[in-house]
């Protein structure tokens, strides 16, 4: 019984990716998409942006009390 190998596109090129256990690259293609991937991750590219507060520098009251308990 042969399958046939599970593939995607490469995050970085979008060229075909062998997603078996076979492939130590996955889910890239090869060793260098990888790097580049690593690079971008490292150097701060792949970001969430923050939403920032309406609040000018008012302090928060929060409540601790779970309302659950009451």
């Amino acid at each position: 019984m042969s399958t046939t190998p599970r593939t995607g596109r490469c995050p970085q090129c979008s060229a075909p990716a062998l997603l078996e256990a076979g492939n130590r690259f996955r889910p890239f293609c090869s060793e260098r998409c990888k790097l580049l991937d690593f690079g971008a991750w490292i150097n701060g590219q792949y970001t969430i942006p923050a939403v920032e507060n309406d609040i000018d520098g008012e302090e928060i009251e929060i409540d601790d009390r779970d309302s659950r308990l009451q």
